[in-house]
């Protein structure tokens, strides 16, 4: 299971949804990163909606999966980080992947839609606040452990062991907010070229 959720983590929709619509590779434009984030930069709503969906279930899938098969919680997290490393370090893209973001949102449905809701919340908020995805992201996995233990504190361990991750992955990120260069994102709609 581990590996089958590296390999689904790996197949990265950012990369194939732009190659289908013959929109450029994420992984060089924008922020060259291969997230929903970055298509919206690059394309539109619809496109980077269609992203974020397919990063989501190819969280849930694998997790969701071994749930059924009865696997334990501490493994449950280790499958869930497989898919997140393979959003991350896709095998099937040179290991050039993205931050996993919405991936890790996908591994932590299961858990249950209470959670899932808090997540949304939490990452709306700051987004709205701050315009900065990167900075709502970084609190929203900073916050996940504490909703797990409130919820579900059987599943505590493993959405630690995530957040560390997702974290990790946003180093970059961390530097540039405190440098203030890093990018913000709009809500509003994009008037027409004149």
């Amino acid at each position: 299971m581990t590996v089958v959720a590296y390999l689904i983590g790996s197949i990265s929709s950012a990369i194939l949804i732009c190659k289908l619509l013959g929109l450029p590779d994420p992984r060089t434009q924008g922020s060259h990163n291969p997230g929903a984030t970055n298509v919206l930069r690059i394309s539109n709503k619809l496109t980077a909606a269609t992203v974020l969906f397919l990063d989501i279930l190819k969280g849930t899938i694998p997790v969701w999966g071994a749930y059924f098969l009865g696997i334990d919680p501490i493994f449950l997290g280790v499958i869930a980080v497989a898919a997140c490393l393979g959003h991350m370090y896709p095998i099937f893209f040179q290991f050039q992947g993205g931050k996993a973001v919405a991936t890790a949102f996908g591994v932590l449905l299961p858990i249950g839609l209470d959670l899932g809701g808090l997540l949304i919340l939490t990452w709306l908020l700051v987004a709205k606040t701050t315009r900065y995805s990167s900075l709502a992201a970084i609190v929203t996995v900073s916050l996940a452990p504490l909703y797990t233990w409130l919820l579900k504190p059987i599943y505590v361990t493993p959405v630690i062991m995530l957040s560390v991750l997702i974290i990790f992955r946003h180093k970059d990120n961390i530097v540039r907010l405190i440098k203030g260069e890093e990018s913000k994102i709009s809500f509003k709609k994009k008037s027409p070229p004149k």
